[in-house]
């Protein structure tokens, strides 16, 4: 079992880096106390093998001693269970520009009613045992998200490289309204519609049929072209900036025949290129 400490400076990136290790499927606990740990630990091994990779985030909010916490980590490594620290920092700058943006209290402050800067240096003095003994230190200051999730996965991810984009492709009718978790939109009402064919009516963009009638134009066959190139252009860009996952909208008049077919026919083109993809057909068969 991986099991993980995230700890480090409030408004350093704690919460920013544990949603990137629950996408690198860590299984996530924010602020759990201390005397739990070893139980939740005990849990985690009677399950035998469900919660594989585990990470505990843990600050200032639980305590002021973290003896309580080496304490625990101590017992951990008696009943045999690997663990590292990961210590997510900025600089006092950075936090402070942070905590003014939210209008948040830093939690010292709430305590002790001295200033925002002096909270942040009071929590570097009593966070200082805990970094010493991370085994990784990320400060996040200049960091983007795409930036921050790179460095998590050069640390933590299998093999050390971030998992593929997720790509929802999605079919739909026009007359039924977009998509709202659409990224892309792609309009394809200009192809040949099978609709006012009376033998390919009553059927859908998954038959063999429809999916002929629909592509075998030049025009079809040309944007099909241009439409797989914009995809594999764009995906590493995406993929750059963070994204794990990406919604494309393909629509037609009702999201039977056109939109079908060609969503179909990008998914199958995606997943012979061994993307993650998946094939969501919103408006047929419409039920309502």
């Amino acid at each position: 079992m991986e099991f993980l400490i995230v700890s480090g400076l409030s408004g350093g990136g704690k919460s920013r880096a544990a949603d990137v290790l629950e996408d690198l499927d860590f299984y996530c606990v924010d602020n759990m106390p201390t005397a739990l740990l070893t139980k939740f630990a005990e849990l985690c091994l009677a399950t035998r093998g469900r919660y594989e990779k585990v990470a505990l985030v843990t600050d200032i909010r639980s305590q002021e001693s973290f003896s309580e916490l080496f304490a625990a980590l101590g017992e951990l490594a008696n009943m045999g269970v690997d663990y590292r620290i990961l210590f997510v920092e900025a600089s006092e700058s950075a936090i402070v520009r942070r905590y003014k943006e939210s209008r948040r209290p830093h939690p010292l402050q709430a305590e002790s009613g001295c200033s925002l800067p002096e909270a942040v240096r009071r929590e570097s003095e009593l966070l200082a045992p805990v970094r010493e003994r991370a085994d990784f230190v990320i400060n996040t200051t200049g960091l983007t998200l795409a930036m921050l999730q790179k460095r998590i996965c050069e640390y933590f991810a299998d093999g050390g490289t971030r998992r593929d984009i997720l790509i929802n492709v999605v079919s739909f009718g026009f007359k039924y309204g977009i998509p709202i978790d659409a990224d892309l939109v792609f309009d394809v009402r200009f192809l040949p519609n099978p609709f006012y064919v009376e033998k390919l009516r009553p059927l859908s963009g998954m038959d063999a049929e429809v999916q002929e009638y629909v592509l075998r134009s030049d025009v079809a066959k040309n944007f099909l072209t241009k439409l797989t190139d914009m995809i594999d252009f764009l995906l590493p860009q995406y993929a750059a900036e963070g994204r794990y996952a990406l919604t494309i909208g393909i629509g037609c008049t009702g999201g039977q025949h056109r939109s079908v077919a060609v969503a179909k026919a990008l998914t199958d083109y995606l997943a012979a290129r061994d993307a993650n993809v998946r094939l969501r057909n919103r408006d047929f068969p419409r039920t309502t």
